[in-house]
């Protein structure tokens, strides 16, 4: 018997998804592109706020907030399964598409909230993709920089300013070790 996912009304989720057998298969721009039309298309169609977000090659990570009245299983669910039916539409295929039911924690507060946005921000860093999070452009910290927001909400100037200085400082200190 599977674990009951912890779900809590009003709160934001740090929410990721794998590729099945850990496939590259978000690796190319195209697809990544598609996945980011499909999350456009389910912002039309459901109320929530999209915190962050990075599209990996193999997984992809959220920092989601669902809106009253909406669930982020529904949420959740048809993203990944829209995306997974274009996906094997788009090149005639059949199959799971992703590993297993998205994963979820509940983000309790401030810190925790800053700690999951510089996560997902440095995610591509780590992999060796870029040199910056802002260099990405299949992150939410990339249009943030930008002031581009289609797919996020902008969020309070206090805020940018503490995940600036905190992304810049972790940055710097990367290049000097």
């Amino acid at each position: 018997m599977r674990k009951r996912r912890e779900l809590k009304e009003g709160a934001s989720y740090h929410v990721y998804a794998r590729i099945n057998r850990q496939e590259y298969l978000l690796q190319s721009a195209f697809i990544k592109t598609m996945f980011m039309i499909i999350l456009k298309r389910a912002k039309k169609r459901y109320n929530f706020r999209i915190g962050n977000y990075c599209l990996m090659s193999n997984h992809v990570h959220f920092i989601l907030k669902p809106m009253k009245g909406d669930s982020l299983s529904a949420i959740m669910q048809w993203i990944l399964g829209v995306f997974a039916q274009k996906y094997n539409r788009t090149f005639n295929l059949r199959g799971h598409v992703w590993y297993d039911r998205f994963k979820s924690k509940i983000i309790i507060d401030f810190r925790q909230y800053l700690h999951t946005f510089i996560y997902i921000s440095n995610n591509p860093v780590k992999a060796g993709m870029v040199g910056s999070p802002v260099d990405f452009p299949f992150s939410g910290i990339y249009y943030l920089q930008k002031g581009i927001y289609d797919l996020m909400e902008r969020p309070p100037n206090r805020v940018l300013r503490v995940l600036w200085s905190e992304l810049y400082y972790r940055k710097h200190l990367n290049r000097n070790t």
